[in-house]
Formats: C-alpha cells, structure tokens, sequence
C-alpha cells in the first residue's frame, strides 16, 4: 500500500514457501503487482493459482480482462464460464464479468445475450436485472430496460441506483418529468452523497426549465466527482442560464 513494490514481491514469494494453508492472498496480490509492473504471463500464473475464498471471483475476472485485452475474447469467455462451473454461488458475477468483456468490445447485443441467459436461468438476480436494464436502454430496448428496473425495484425498494436509472432513463428522454423527478428525489433520499444521483436531479430539473435551482446540485456533484457527462450536464445549464464563459470553461 505504501508502493514499496520490490518489498512486497520479494515477502509475499518468500511466504508462498512457508507451511500456511491459504495461499490464495498472496498469489492474487503477487498477480496484481505483475499486472501493475505489465508482466501480464507472470500475472495470469499467480491468479490462476488462487483456487478459493474471497479473492477466487476477482481472481477470474482479471484473467479474462488480461486475455481478452490480449485479443483472446473467446478464450476469456471460456475462463469465466468455466469458473462459474466451479463456484454457482457467484455465476450471476461471473455473466456480468463475461458481458463486460463483450460489451468493451463493442459487442452490446451479445453482451445482452449472455445477461439474458443468465436471467433465464436467475429471473429474479438483482444484479443482473440491473446490468440488463442499463445495457436495454443502451440499445434502444427501453421497455425491456424499464420493466427489469420496476422489477428490481419491487425486489429491493431500497435499491437507489434503481429509482436514479429509471428517473435519469425518463429525464434524458423528456418524458415522465414528474415522475422522473419523484424517483431520483427518492435515490437521493437513501444515497444523499452519490454524484450521479445528484447529477440526475440537476438534469431532471433543467429538463423542467428550473436551472437556476439545478444549478447547485450539478455543482456539488463536479466537485464530488470529474465525470464528464457530470460536466458536461453543468456546463449545459451554465449556458442556458447565460454564463456562457463559465460553461466554456466548464466544457
């Protein structure tokens, strides 16, 4: 943690040699300094050597991203699938890592494919209604999108993320302001820090023509977090409101 790399390396092997029963710690840590250091062989070896516990799922997901990125999307796939084999309790994890992969490589209705079938399989998977209503709306299915967010949000009416993906999914589109606006106010209530639930009331309020009172929530949410649909939402209601070199410089 303190980056003291050569340290690190040289204990974490030198307790790779030592009588201790879980090894699995170590090889992920040593895989992730190889990785860090773009040693991506040495990489694949020490995560392939983590076989269980807490770091088995991370473990797996770096190891298809390090062969994907290295042109082996298929044999990534593979990885994953078969290490859902291995672990059923974490197979709705390992479908959103495999359409993860597609999906950074432009492959979105596959990557809804695979999403798809592991909800055939886990119809009530929150995780995976969430993934799959975020990619729906991507590809322009926004029926789909908006019926797995209600489900979701009827299995977990807690679940912030949900009423701001379908509040934020309404405002872009202008459609159901009200409505749009009651549902980010109420991911706002259970997550009050979360920059894009903030970002979302900013936006929904512009949609509605209030900048002026859009404006501060756009503003808290850039200093929470530089991210450029963030600045960008900013930028637009500093100009619709006139301050026109503060939206440039913003942009």
């Amino acid at each position: 943690q303190v980056n003291d790399r050569p340290i690190a390396r040289t204990q974490l092997k030198h307790l790779l040699t030592l009588n201790v029963n879980d090894k699995n710690a170590p090889n992920f840590y040593l895989g992730q300094l190889a990785e860090e250091d773009r040693q991506i062989d040495e990489a694949l070896y020490f995560y392939r050597q983590v076989t269980a516990g807490e770091q088995f799922l991370p473990a797996q997901l770096r190891i298809g991203k390090l062969l994907a990125d290295g042109g082996q999307l298929d044999l990534a796939r593979r990885q994953l699938r078969g290490a859902a084999e291995k672990n059923p309790a974490q197979r709705a994890q390992f479908v959103i890592g495999e359409a993860a992969l597609l999906r950074e490589a432009k492959q979105l209705t596959a990557a809804m494919d695979v999403l798809d079938q592991g909800l055939a399989a886990d119809p009530d998977q929150p995780d995976l209604l969430y993934e799959s209503a975020l990619l729906a709306e991507r590809l322009g299915r926004q029926t789909v999108s908006e019926t797995r967010l209600r489900k979701l949000l009827t299995l977990q009416p807690e679940n912030a993320h949900a009423y701001n993906a379908l509040g934020y999914s309404y405002a872009d589109r202008n459609i159901n302001l009200p409505e749009a606006r009651q549902l980010i106010e109420k991911a706002l209530q259970l997550a009050p820090d979360d920059p894009f639930i903030l970002d979302s009331l900013g936006w929904v309020l512009h949609k509605r023509g209030k900048d002026a009172e859009a404006l501060p929530h756009l503003q808290r949410a850039w200093r929470a977090f530089h991210d450029g649909d963030i600045g960008a939402h900013w930028g637009e209601v500093l100009w619709t409101l006139g301050r026109r070199d503060e939206a440039s410089r913003t942009w």
